[in-house]
């Protein structure tokens, strides 16, 4: 395994992070925690998950997730490990979590005790703000469209100042955002110069040939204000596997099972991945591994958040670490996906 550290702290984490949102649905506790044992053998030591998960949200699964994950937790050595967990953000679908969904001090708090006692932990390594309280485009809108009778009002400075309050009292290590624009991370920064207080340390958004979004302006903000990125669906819903080709749909595969899921799969993103995929076999190579080992190459990226159902997906998805692409692949890879820049937003 590589390692690297969340920005601006001695966080030593691994360069692959185990993303796992489909316990609770798609995996059960047993494969959940047959999945950790072996990530952690393989020298994972980063864990991502969420109050909201597992995934599509349901009121029945709610919190499954972290729930499976702190039944195994309780009998490892907590310190060597480094977990992360995310605060639901306003979205009327997901009431059911709770009525006042947002990140007001009493929530922020509330969401936190119970995502600690799911995870039988006493703290989290990171916490972080799932997707901003505030009209903005996400979860695969391309453009953003500004609303005038919006009733958001800035709130920054007294979302930090609850953060900030959880790292003194040593529930939290550090925090992050996710799903969050340039002007966002900029935004939490101004707050946290101006305050002395404890400043974000790491933006989860998703990234993958199929989704270089980031590049736009992200990745500058990334760079040189040392925000680490923890990209997520790096396999676009597997559809970066190859699976989905020539019009295949395997069986529990997680777009068959949602197709609601559909976001990576349109026609545009489906014949950029034929390109991938074709690339990849004149170099030997899983269309798999082609596409982790460009997230794990590029230098915005903290960790590389993977997921699976199944071992043998985890297995090789792993095993990417050990590929590097050359700068001759690389620009191949640009090449690409100039024909159709970012198709899956």
């Amino acid at each position: 395994m590589k390692y690297t550290k969340i920005p601006n702290t001695d966080i030593k984490v691994s360069k692959i992070c185990l993303g796992t949102m489909t316990y609770g649905q798609q995996n059960t506790e047993a494969e959940a925690h047959e999945q950790l044992n072996y990530a952690v053998e393989q020298g994972i030591n980063f864990l991502d998950t969420a109050e909201m998960y597992s995934i599509p949200g349901r009121k029945e699964t709610q919190g499954s997730t972290e729930r499976f994950i702190g039944t195994w937790l309780k009998d490892q050595k907590r310190e060597k490990l480094v977990v992360a967990t995310k605060i639901t953000g306003p979205m009327p679908y997901f009431n059911y979590i709770r009525d006042n969904l947002g990140f007001s001090k009493e929530v922020i708090h509330s969401a936190l005790d119970q995502s600690l006692k799911r995870l039988q932990t006493d703290y989290v390594d990171l916490y972080q703000l799932h997707w901003p309280e505030r009209n903005v485009n996400f979860f695969g809108q391309r453009n953003y469209t500004h609303k005038e009778d919006e009733q958001w009002t800035d709130n920054f400075r007294s979302v930090i100042e609850t953060l900030d309050g959880l790292v003194k009292e040593g529930k939290i290590r550090h925090y992050g955002v996710s799903n969050e624009t340039s002007w966002g991370v900029m935004r939490q920064l101004e707050e946290s110069r101006n305050t002395g207080l404890t400043r974000c340390k790491t933006i989860q958004n998703p990234y993958s040939l199929l989704n270089r979004t980031f590049e736009i302006n992200l990745a500058e903000v990334s760079l040189r204000e040392q925000v680490g990125l923890l990209a997520y669906s790096p396999l676009a819903f597997g559809v970066l596997s190859g699976k989905y080709l020539n019009g295949q749909a395997p069986e529990n595969s997680r777009i068959r099972l949602f197709p609601n899921y559909s976001r990576y799969s349109n026609p545009q993103a489906l014949s950029l991945t034929e390109k991938y995929k074709e690339m990849a076999d004149r170099h030997g190579m899983s269309l798999t591994h082609l596409s982790l080992a460009f997230v794990n190459q590029r230098p915005f990226v903290t960790s590389n958040i993977i997921g699976a159902t199944t071992l043998e997906q985890l297995k090789e998805n792993i095993s990417s670490i050990d590929v590097t692409l050359s700068e001759e692949m690389l620009r191949e890879i640009d090449e690409i996906q100039a024909l159709q820049p970012n198709p899956a937003p």
